[in-house]
């Protein structure tokens, strides 16, 4: 911080930061407005010099001068409960948090529970209040995200877009090779009556995870039996009821595989509930390696999501496409991570 000739101390510029981290102020200004074009060396000065300096970005005056907000929206299409109930949500949430204040742009949580809802943030969006949106968990049939990209409006979305009338960014896991995963995991544990307990399957990720159950039920030469599939709803209280069913319409099984951790946690619940042991009788695996994975005893075996990888591509697609370029869809591996509950 410097000194004015009236003694008063003045904030540090962006000359400031230019100066300590020994590069020009372009490269700082381009690092501020998304990074793009500025070499890891240089990202890591302008960071350090940025903590050293205290410099703080006029928000009011870039916005003048840019015509953005500088500020993001992360939108949840699901009722408010949901939000609170599924970790998933809070850790994309915090890593998207994390890899945006690198660039010192905050994160707006944004809540859709309603058509009401979207249509008012939808508005509110498209109005200038943000300059792009991280879109989590669109179910098909649902409008804000084509009416969003229909606005201009920059957005990456959470999962695979269902439909060929989808069309814009998105970052998912690999979600049919995890399935495939799993499956094989549990016929090699010696199952072979496997049950499927599917996410939603208008919402990204269910139509893949079961897709992955069935490829492989078919390449092992397995019965695929109707009665073994009960689709759920990603909720604890979903497996719970899901499993009642499953234990009614195929007894007789002994793997069950869910497609999201959350709902493994009221699986396993109920069938121990009705005295079947958790792997003994009945091998359980998940999806999602989430803090519900080890909350449940036996511990679950489960496929990891990689969600800071997922959060960092997220922002870094946005940033580009506010930055005026083309982005497209990007899947990541998961990871099987074997416990004791199959």
């Amino acid at each position: 911080m410097t000194t004015s000739p009236n003694g008063r101390r003045k904030p540090p510029t962006i000359h400031d930061v230019a100066r300590e981290a020994g590069v020009s102020r372009g490269t700082v200004s381009r690092f501020l407005n998304g990074g793009h074009y500025v070499s890891p060396a240089a990202r890591t000065a302008v960071e350090t010099a940025i903590r050293k300096t205290g410099y703080v970005v006029n928000r009011h005056a870039r916005s003048l001068s840019t015509g953005r907000s500088d500020s993001v929206a992360f939108l949840l299409t699901e009722p408010q409960e949901k939000f609170f109930e599924d970790p998933n949500f809070n850790v994309l949430l915090r890593g998207c948090t994390e890899h945006l204040a690198r660039h010192d742009i905050p994160l707006l949580l944004m809540l859709a529970s309603s058509k009401d809802d979207r249509r008012r943030l939808t508005r509110y969006i498209t109005s200038g209040h943000v300059d792009g949106v991280l879109l989590v968990s669109n179910h098909s049939g649902d409008p804000v995200a084509a009416e969003l990209r229909d606005a201009g409006i920059p957005l990456v979305a959470c999962g695979k877009p269902l439909g060929p009338a989808s069309k814009y960014s998105y970052v998912a896991a690999a979600d049919r090779d995890g399935a495939q995963e799993m499956v094989r995991h549990l016929i090699s544990r010696g199952r072979r009556r496997i049950a499927m307990v599917t996410g939603p399957l208008d919402a990204p990720g269910g139509p893949d995870r079961l897709a992955g159950y069935r490829d492989v039920l078919a390449e092992a030469g397995l019965p695929q039996d109707p009665a073994l599939v009960v689709e759920g709803d990603y909720r604890r209280t979903g497996g719970e009821e899901a499993a009642r069913r499953l234990l009614t319409q195929a007894p007789d099984i002994d793997a069950v595989f869910v497609a999201s951790d959350l709902m493994a946690l009221g699986v396993v619940n109920t069938l121990q509930q009705s005295g079947r042991s958790v792997p003994d009788d009945i091998a359980v695996g998940g999806f999602d390696d989430s803090a519900a994975a080890t909350a449940i005893t036996p511990a679950l075996t489960t496929m990891r999501q990689p969600y800071d990888r997922i959060s960092a591509e997220m922002v870094r697609m946005l940033l580009a496409q506010i930055a005026g370029e083309d982005t497209a869809g990007v899947i990541l591996p998961t990871e099987l991570v074997i416990r004791e509950s199959a």
